[in-house]
């Protein structure tokens, strides 16, 4: 039996200010993949704090919580994730990156928009909603591990944890707009492989190396004369070289493997064997390397460890989705973001992969982004959240929350 809503009523400050100084205190947690226990320990304990009628990390680390409805409209799902990139060199800062400054009308640090910030303002604003009337349906908050490398979190939660929500929402920078899809992205890698040797007589060897200008070339080619379709909303596919790796690593051998790194962004219904097929088949024929050289393709793979030890081998390709502008969903969601605020929110895609790869592209589940920060401001030195921004979209999430628990497909 659900509980009343009344038992979430009496709970402690749910303001923008409060839910500010959690996301500033979150900052101060440094959390890379595979080290974000100590953020997602803070964030459950928060959750507990607030009223969640459930809060708990899964078995690779998610921290979960559930508010409960009285009715049966599926659940909303409200997701940011818990790990942040490298914030590299701390002197390159204008703020400490792990320091959680407020200052100037911005929130500084590494995660300050990507996602701390917003990851703070919807566990909070899940509590907020929860106040008043009874909910229709479930508010569920998941944020997730290891987003910034394939999303290995989010797509356990969706297949362990027995919840399917009817729609998602990511916290993901949109700049107050409503988000509504992106490319995917695989790194692929073309090897090329030749006969190692010692640098003193190269002449022994056959140097990998010398094939990697040929495979460059012909990515440059297949850029331009394959990924020619264009979608109306998401653009074109591209591809991009993006690192050369050699082996051995040793300056004075010459080396028997080259590896060269593409960076694929690829439109929605593009399978993972696609993509290998379609590159593979522009190369036969046309890459043209020195002789005793060969080449091969694949996907890049990345072990993980989750800092509850769960391990993984994770595949670097994530599809790309798209929710149709139209949708009934994004109707609604605009319908509520401009009630809210008085104004009328742009639709649009990101211009980034984000864990919608997962929640729509792998599940249906209908998914829109709606948050603060500027997408040019993530991954960067100069990170930061406006707290104007900020807060009207704070305001306007209750109301969102509410709209799409009457909007979401049981």
């Amino acid at each position: 039996m659900a509980k009343p809503r009344e038992e979430h009523d009496d709970v402690t400050d749910l303001s923008f200010d409060a839910a500010i100084r959690f996301a500033a205190e979150l900052i101060r947690i440094p959390s890379p993949p595979g080290g974000e226990g100590d953020v997602a320990r803070r964030v459950v304990a928060e959750m507990q704090r607030l009223g969640f009628d459930d809060a708990w990390t899964d078995e690779v680390g998610n921290a979960i919580g559930v508010i409960r409805g009285v009715g049966d409209a599926a659940p909303v799902l409200l997701s940011s994730h818990l790990d942040v990139v490298d914030a590299g060199s701390e002197t390159e800062w204008g703020h400490p990156p792990y320091g959680g400054v407020i200052a100037d009308g911005f929130l500084h640090g590494r995660g300050a928009m990507d996602i701390k910030g917003p990851l703070a303002l919807q566990t909070y604003a899940a509590a907020r909603a929860a106040q008043g009337d009874d909910l229709p349906g479930d508010i569920v908050v998941a944020h997730t591990v290891f987003e910034e490398r394939g999303g290995w979190g989010m797509a356990h939660f969706l297949a362990g944890s027995g919840i399917r929500p009817g729609v998602a929402i990511l916290g993901e920078a949109t700049g107050g707009d409503i988000c509504i899809g992106h490319r995917g992205r695989a790194e692929v890698v073309v090897e090329v492989r030749g006969v190692a040797g010692h640098a003193s007589a190269p002449d022994r060897a056959r140097n990998a190396l010398e094939g990697v200008g040929a495979v460059v070339d012909a990515v440059r080619r297949f850029a331009a004369d394959v990924l020619v379709e264009e979608d109306a909303v998401l653009g074109r596919s591209t591809v991009v070289v993006t690192d050369v790796e050699a082996e051995p690593r040793s300056r004075n051998v010459v080396p028997d493997r080259a590896r060269v790194v593409l960076d694929w962004r690829v439109l929605p219904g593009t399978g993972a064997e696609d993509v290998l097929a379609t590159l593979r088949s522009f190369l036969e024929g046309r890459l043209e390397l020195p002789a005793g050289l060969d080449w091969s393709v694949a996907y890049s793979t990345q072990p993980q460890r989750s800092w509850t030890g769960r391990e993984s081998v994770e595949t670097l390709f994530g599809g790309g989705f798209l929710l149709e502008p139209d949708h009934p969903v994004v109707r609604a969601a605009v319908a509520a973001v401009a009630t809210a605020t008085g104004r009328r929110p742009s639709v649009r895609p990101w211009g980034f992969a984000t864990d919608g790869r997962h929640t729509q592209g792998e599940h249906g589940i209908p998914t829109l982004g709606y948050a603060p920060g500027e997408e040019r401001h993530a991954h960067t030195n100069r990170e930061r959240l406006e707290l104007e921004a900020a807060r009207e979209v704070y305001d306007a999430y209750p109301v969102l929350i509410r709209a799409l628990l009457d909007r979401a497909p049981s």
